[in-house]
C-alpha cells in the first residue's frame, strides 16, 4: 500500500469511527427514549444500560460479512467491475460516511431522531448519481429506492397503529379493571409470552444473521436456512407458511428458539413479580405501572442489542469495502466484503461511545417531548415497534425500514390514545421534516464531498479535515446555551426534588403541582399553630411571620410551575386554562390561611374561654380538610402517572367527596362558634367581632379546600 493510500485510509477509518459515534448518539434513543420518558430508567441508567447491548449487539452478533452496494440501492455488474470504478466507488462511500455523519450531528444537536440507515442510504444515492454521469451507466435501484420512501409513510402508521392496539388492550384488561394491581401480577407473565415470542422472532430475523451465518461456516448448525426466514432467489418460488418446508417463511427452529425465548422471558418476569410489594410506591408509580418497569427495561434492553447488530453495517458496511479496495494489490471491490475483527472493535466501540457522550439528547426527545410516557405506554410503544420492524423485515417485504421512523409512530400512536391533545404535534413535526431531509441532504453533501475529491487521493486527504474543521466550527459557535453530558446525566439521575423556585426538568406538571400543594399545607400548618398558640394565650407572632414567609414561598412555587407550563415542555392531561384554574385554586388556601395569621396579629383574642376552645376545635377541622385535600392532590399526581387509570379515578373521586365532608363539618363547627361570640359578647363587642372575623377566615380556608378538590372533577370526566 502506497504512503498516500495508507493516509487515505486512516481518514477513511476516522471517518467511519464518527459514523458508528453518531449511530450511538442518535439511533440510540430507539431503546431507551421511552424506558427514560417513563422513568423506568433514569437519563444515566439509560446511557450506561444502551452502551452494553448496542457494543454486545455489534459486536457479537453482527455480520461478518457485509453487502458493499449496502441495501442494494447501487446495482453494480462485478463480473465487469474494473479497479478504476471500484477506486470511484470507494471514494464515492468515503464521501457517503462523511455526508451522513454530518447530518446526524446536526440532527442530534437538536435532539431530531433521524434515521442513520436513511442517511447512509441518501448518501450512496448521491454518490450513485454521480457515477452515472461519469461512468454513462446506470447504478441506482429507484424500485429500492422506492420502498425507503414508502417506509417513511407505512412504519410509524403500522408502528402507531400496533401500539395503539397493544396500549388499548392493556388499559382495557389491567388499567380500566376494578384490581389492576392484582390482575396485573397473572396478567402481565401471559402479556409477556407472546411479546416476547415475537422479540424472540425479531431477534433471529433482524439481529441474528450474522450469528447463524457464523455458526454454519463453524459447523454448529447444518443449514443457516432453517432458522432464517425463506427469500425467493432467481426462481420466483413464493415462500411457505408450512414451517417444516425449506421455503418457510418462520422455520420450525426459529418458532420454537421463539417460544423457548417467550416462555423463559415470562418465568422470569413471574418471580420477579412474586417479590414486589405492589401496594409500595416509589417515585409517584402506582403498583401497576411498577410491574410494567419490568417488561419494559427487559423490551429496551432487546432493542439496543437488536438495535447494535442490525445498524452497525451503517458505519462499518462502506468502510469494509473502501479497506476491500485500497488494501489489495488487485484493487477490486467484490459483491460481499469481509469484516476485520478491529474494524468490529472501531464500529461497536464508537456506537457505545456516542451512546455514552450524545445519547440522551435523543433520549429526551422521544421519551419527554412528544408525548407523556409511562412504563404501560412504553412497553407497548417498544412492542409495537418491534413487532413493525419484523413484519417490513421478512422477505415478502424486505423493506429497509428505520428502526427510528417506527419507534416514534409507536410514541405517537400510544400517546393518542390519550387523545389528540396528549401529543405534541409541533414536535412530530419537526421529526417527520428531518425524515425527509435526511436522504437529500445526504445525497447532496455526499455528491459535493465526491466531485470535489474528483477521485484523487491528494484531494480527499485535503477534504476531509476541512469538512471535520467546519463540523468542528459551526457546533463550537452554536454552543451558547450547550448543556453538557455530565450535567444532563447528574440532573436526570437525581432522585428527590426540592420545592425551588425552578424545579427539575424531570418532573411532570402534576408532580411539581404537588410540590405547590406541599407549599400550601406547610403555610396552612404555621396558621393552625399560630391559631392555637393564641387560643392559650401564648406569643404567636413567630408563626405569624412563618406563616407568611410560608405562603410567599407557595406563590414563588406557584410563578415557577406557570412560567414552565409557558415554554410548552410537558404534556397535560387538562386543557392549559383548566390546570392554571386548578392552581390558582389551590394558592388560594395559602392565601386565606395568610389572612387568618395576619387577623390574629390586629389585636388581642377574644378571651372567652368556650370561644377559644371552639376556635381550636374549628382549627382541627381545617386541618382535617387540608389534609384530605393533599391526599386528593397526590392522587391526582398518580393518576397522571399511571394511565388514568379507573381505580384511579375512583380513588380522586373519592378524596373530593371527602374534602366536601370536612369542609362541611368545619361549617358546622364555625356556626356554633359563630352562635357563640355574638351570644356571649355583649361586654367586649369588638374582640367578640374580631373573633367572629377570625373564624370566617379560618371557614374561608376550608371552603377554598373545597372548591381546589371540586376543580379536579372536570378530570374525571373525561
Amino acid at each position: 500500500m502506497e504512503p498516500i493510500t495508507m493516509v487515505v485510509v486512516a481518514l477513511a477509518l476516522i471517518v467511519c469511527a464518527y459514523m458508528a459515534w453518531n449511530i450511538g448518539a442518535n439511533d440510540v434513543a430507539n431503546a431507551m427514549g421511552t424506558s427514560v420518558g417513563s422513568r423506568a430508567l433514569t437519563l444515566k441508567q439509560a446511557v450506561i444500560i444502551a452502551a452494553i447491548f448496542e457494543f454486545a449487539g455489534a459486536f457479537f452478533a453482527g455480520d461478518a460479512v457485509t453487502d458493499t452496494v449496502r441495501k442494494g440501492i447501487l446495482e453494480v455488474d462485478f463480473s465487469t467491475v474494473t479497479p478504476d470504478i471500484s477506486q470511484d466507488i470507494a471514494f464515492g462511500f468515503i464521501a457517503a460516511m462523511m455526508a451522513a455523519a454530518t447530518w446526524l450531528t446536526i440532527a442530534t444537536r437538536f435532539g431530531l431522531p433521524v434515521s442513520t440507515t436513511h442517511s447512509i442510504i441518501g448518501g450512496i444515492i448521491g454518490v450513485g448519481l454521480v457515477l452515472e454521469v461519469d461512468h454513462d451507466t446506470s447504478y441506482i435501484n429507484w424500485e429500492v429506492v422506492q420502498k425507503v420512501v414508502m417506509s417513511w409513510v407505512a412504519s410509524p402508521l403500522m408502528g402507531a397503529l400496533v401500539a395503539f392496539l397493544s396500549y388499548w388492550v392493556i388499559k382495557k384488561a389491567i388499567l380500566d379493571a376494578d384490581n389492576p394491581e392484582q390482575r396485573s401480577m397473572w396478567l402481565a407473565p401471559i402479556l409477556a409470552f407472546p411479546t416476547f415470542f415475537v422479540l424472540g422472532l425479531a431477534l433471529q430475523f433482524k439481529a441474528l444473521k450474522g450469528f447463524f451465518a457464523k455458526a454454519q461456516s463453524n459447523g454448529w448448525i447444518a443449514n443457516k436456512g432453517d432458522w432464517l426466514p425463506y427469500k425467493p432467489g432467481d426462481d420466483g418460488v413464493a415462500g411457505s407458511w408450512n414451517p417444516f418446508l425449506d421455503t418457510a417463511w418462520f422455520p420450525v427452529n426459529s418458532l420454537i428458539l421463539a417460544a423457548i425465548i417467550g416462555a423463559i422471558a415470562s418465568f422470569g418476569l413471574y418471580l420477579v413479580l412474586r417479590k414486589i410489594d405492589i401496594n409500595e410506591e416509589s417515585k409517584g408509580f402506582t403498583g401497576v405501572e411498577r410491574i410494567f418497569v419490568w417488561l419494559q427495561i427487559i423490551t429496551a434492553a432487546y432493542v439496543a442489542f437488536a438495535h447494535g447488530a442490525n445498524d452497525r453495517s451503517n458505519a462499518i458496511g462502506p468502510m469494509a469495502a473502501v479497506w476491500q479496495v485500497l488494501s489489495n494489490d488487485t484493487g477490486m471491490l467484490m459483491e460481499k466484503a469481509p469484516i476485520p475483527l478491529w474494524l468490529v472493535l472501531l464500529g461497536s466501540a464508537g456506537i457505545a461511545v456516542g451512546v455514552l457522550t450524545w445519547g440522551w439528547r435523543v433520549m429526551e426527545t422521544i421519551g419527554k417531548k412528544i408525548t407523556e410516557i409511562t412504563p404501560t405506554r412504553g412497553f407497548a410503544a417498544e412492542f409495537g415497534a418491534a413487532t413493525t420492524i419484523m413484519i417490513f423485515s421478512m422477505p415478502f417485504l424486505a423493506v429497509p425500514v428505520s428502526t427510528t421512523h417506527t419507534l416514534v409512530g409507536a410514541v405517537v400512536g400510544v400517546g393518542l390514545a390519550g387523545g389528540a391533545k396528549a401529543v405534541d404535534f409541533r414536535v412530530f413535526g419537526k421529526i417527520a421534516a428531518s425524515w425527509v431531509a435526511s436522504v437529500p441532504v445526504a445525497a447532496f453533501g455526499a455528491a459535493a464531498i465526491y466531485i470535489a475529491s474528483g477521485g484523487d487521493n491528494l484531494k480527499m486527504i485535503i477534504l476531509l479535515p476541512i469538512a471535520f474543521i467546519a463540523v468542528g466550527y459551526v457546533m463550537w459557535k452554536t454552543r451558547d446555551g450547550e448543556i453538557y453530558v455530565e450535567d444532563a446525566l447528574s440532573e436526570a439521575g437525581s432522585g428527590e426534588v426540592e420545592i425551588e423556585v425552578n424545579p427539575p426538568k424531570a418532573q411532570t406538571p402534576f408532580e411539581l403541582f404537588h410540590k405547590h400543594a406541599e407549599a400550601v399545607e406547610a403555610t396552612v400548618g404555621h396558621m393552625l399553630t399560630a391559631v392555637n398558640k393564641t387560643a392559650k394565650g401564648e406569643d404567636a407572632s413567630e408563626e405569624i411571620q412563618a406563616t407568611i414567609d410560608a405562603e410567599l414561598n407557595a406563590d414563588n412555587v406557584k410563578a415557577a410551575l406557570r412560567k414552565k407550563m409557558a415554554t410548552s415542555e410537558f404534556r397535560l392531561i387538562v386543557s392549559m386554562d383548566e390546570f392554571l384554574h386548578m392552581l390558582s385554586r389551590q394558592d388560594r388556601i395559602a392565601d386565606y390561611a395568610q389572612n387568618v395569621a395576619e387577623q390574629l396579629s390586629f389585636r388581642e383574642l377574644y378571651t372567652d374561654k368556650k370561644a377559644r376552645k371552639l376556635l381550636m376545635e374549628m382549627g382541627e377541622a381545617v386541618a382535617e380538610t387540608v389534609a384530605v385535600y393533599e391526599d386528593t392532590v397526590e392522587a391526582m399526581r398518580d393518576l397522571s402517572l399511571g394511565g388514568e387509570t379507573k381505580v384511579a379515578k375512583a380513588k380522586v373521586a373519592k378524596l373530593i367527596k371527602e374534602v366536601n365532608l370536612k369542609e362541611h363539618a368545619a361549617d358546622e363547627i364555625e356556626a356554633k362558634a359563630a352562635a357563640h361570640v355574638f351570644t356571649s359578647g355583649d361586654d367586649d363587642a369588638l374582640a367578640a367581632m374580631h373573633m367572629y372575623r377570625v373564624l370566617q377566615r379560618m371557614d374561608d380556608v376550608a371552603n377554598a379546600c373545597e372548591k381546589a378538590a371540586n376543580a379536579f372533577l372536570p378530570i374525571l370526566s373525561k
